[in-house]
């Protein structure tokens, strides 16, 4: 099996037993890897139901095909669960060196199930598979115990490690991983924490069987020329994401108070370039990356070292809370990966919190004594910690925006940024269409990763939705095709590497030989397969879990988008649109029909047994 090391674990935490197995080749065939893998493994294995935070939910960690070579930004990962914050079907992406330290230990997939009363660590270095004490480390920051762990084990090993909101299961935990790398989107720190897993420690000795070496040598030498001669590669080289605030403020698409607005008038304090005078210390970059987009930086204020803030953290946790100042949005970022907490959820989160504050949804009997408002950075850094750890009103922000809507009740839904129950990264859409549909469409729920098209959303008219449900459909099968390749976007999106090479570099891996058609007729399945899991797993999902919340339907108030809104009878447009185009049934179910023809005959039996067709 070219492209692979060829064997999986299988780690039981409640028996504390670990299998070794081989890496099926119908498997990759069918599903490629990453998150092909991940969707197929969970649809198959998961009892209908499974509550997320049970010992009966399991965490799937994935590797694909072209990750651990020598293509440009191979560094990708996967982790994909049940996820609790959503409760339907979750995954996220973790870029940074343990990824390749896995495949070189030969390893391409981790199956964990079940849950250990006492705290464990997984450690893996070639043929040595343990689960060991982790009792010391429990109750540490992330970031803290992956210097510890380092201490104990040696650089050599690559670490990702959950925080104190992992351990005490906050819905949008995340996993970290070299200090500024994560998994952060849909609760798989919550997961983690559950199964009383601390850490996953790797270090492998090991290589990947290429199948024409001296091919991906050529293919990728004229991929790295290509990339190094762009325009835009020595900028987005210096400030990497953080490059797109400006861009996001200017476009009038930069969340501002909870996403009332879309422009913030103290944005310039946010921008890349006082950004890098203030705060970098270095350039940082992943596992064979030509592009070093990571920006290290130093708070001399808070006297914390991080990797980040990038965009999507400065929008969330700046702009969105109205915080002008660079070093504390920085502190924040700092706290949120130390505590083990999703910077978007977590932003979306105390966001709502805040506008429920100022419209009296929320006493200030209830917040423990904290002044809860909007620019508040002291009353921001006190609700993370209680966040974190569950305690007070705490307990409420933990449970994330929607549940908190839920809750709470008296008109906060239309307010409450998410969809499917995951907080709205960092774009305002009234004025971008197709990123509004993307967020609503994403089979994990808000996310810009999987369609990222708002840049396209003012080429083609902010005033209108023509082509958008083409256009967004077209993304989401080659986007998360990354996902599977085991592949950083970057290269495809900001310095225009042809798909097409992607697609010669997967077949000099592998040998498969396997066409554009063929691999998006795949990333095709894959989405369907996601979809029919939500299908399956909540009992009344259709149309009603991929509408927005109400806010997109009021004009814009300020700036250059102002009066620009979506209207219901729109939104409900696109998403005719796009089942239509999906192959979808009009609750955007994926019809007998379109799952007969991607091959997945018993997923359309599943689902008519549960009359959902």
């Amino acid at each position: 099996m070219f492209g692979f090391g060829g064997k999986t674990l299988r780690v039981n935490l409640t028996e504390r037993k670990i299998e070794k197995g081989k890496l099926d080749p119908d498997l990759i065939k069918q599903w490629l890897g990453g998150r092909g893998f991940i969707g197929k493994i969970l649809y198959d294995e998961l009892p209908r139901g499974v509550d997320p935070l049970s010992p009966g939910n399991k965490l799937v960690i994935a590797t694909g095909p072209l990750s651990g070579t020598f293509w440009p930004s191979a560094a990708k990962i996967v982790f994909g669960t049940k996820s609790p914050l959503t409760r339907g079907y979750g995954d996220s992406n973790l870029g940074g060196f343990l990824m390749a330290e896995l495949k070189y230990a030969g390893y391409d997939l981790i199956i964990l199930e079940g849950a250990s009363a006492h705290p464990l660590y997984l450690f893996i270095e070639d043929e040595i598979v343990e689960l060991r004490d982790a009792s010391r480390y429990w109750g540490m920051g992330a970031l803290e115990s992956e210097v510890e762990l380092k201490k104990e084990l040696g650089e050599a090993f690559q670490i990702a490690t959950i925080g104190p909101a992992g351990e005490n299961r906050v819905l949008y935990a995340n996993i970290n991983h070299e200090f500024g790398r994560q998994a952060g989107r849909c609760g798989m720190g919550a997961v983690m924490g559950a199964k009383g897993l601390k850490a996953i420690a790797v270090h492998g000795t090991g290589d990947i069987p290429i199948y024409d070496p001296e091919g991906l040598i050529q293919i990728t030498k004229s991929a790295l020329q290509h990339i190094t001669s762009q325009p835009y590669f020595k900028r987005f080289r210096l400030y990497g994401t953080t490059d797109i605030t400006d861009w996001c403020q200017g476009m009038g698409v930069l969340p501002t108070k909870n996403f009332m607005y879309g422009q913030y008038e103290k944005a310039e304090q946010l921008a890349p370039e006082p950004m890098r005078e203030k705060i970098l210390v270095r350039d940082k970059a992943c596992f064979g990356c030509p592009l070093n987009c990571a920006n290290y930086t130093h708070s001399k204020k808070f006297s914390t070292f991080i990797d980040g803030p990038e965009y999507e953290t400065i929008g969330m946790l700046g702009s969105n809370l109205l915080l002008e100042d660079i070093e504390q949005v920085q502190y924040l970022n700092y706290l949120c990966d130390d505590y083990g907490v999703d910077t978007i959820a977590f932003g979306g989160t105390v966001a709502f919190a805040m506008e429920c504050v100022e419209k009296g949804l929320i006493k200030k009997e209830a917040l423990d004594g904290i002044e809860l408002h909007f620019g508040n950075f002291e009353a921001i850094q006190a609700i993370l910690k209680k966040t974190a750890y569950q305690e007070g009103v705490g307990k409420l922000l933990a449970q994330g925006s929607r549940d908190m809507a839920e809750r709470i009740g008296r008109g906060s839904e239309v307010f409450a940024f998410h969809v499917k129950g995951l907080e709205f990264s960092a774009y305002e859409c009234r004025g971008a269409p197709a990123m509004l549909l993307s967020f609503m469409t994403s089979d994990i729920g808000a996310q810009h990763t999987r369609s990222w098209a708002i840049v396209q959303d003012m080429d083609m008219g902010r005033d209108n939705i023509q082509g958008r449900a083409k256009l967004v459909i077209e993304l989401q099968t080659l986007r998360p095709l990354m996902e599977v390749f085991g592949v950083c976007r970057f290269p495809w999106l900001e310095v225009k590497l042809d798909f097409g090479e992607y697609v010669k570099a997967f077949n000099a891996v592998t040998g498969l030989g396997y066409d554009k058609g063929k691999l998006f007729q795949i990333s095709e399945k894959i989405w369907n397969l996601t979809r029919a899991f939500w299908a399956r797993e909540v009992e009344d999902f259709g149309r009603k879990y991929d509408l927005p919340p109400g806010r997109v339907y009021e004009p814009l108030p300020s700036g250059p988008a102002k009066g620009l809104h979506l209207t219901e009878e729109k939104v409900h447009q696109m998403l005719d649109e796009y089942y239509r185009l999906r192959g979808w049934n009009q609750n955007g179910i994926p019809t007998e029909a379109k799952l007969r023809e991607l091959g997945l005959e018993r997923i359309a039996e599943d689902l008519n047994k549960l009359g959902k067709l």
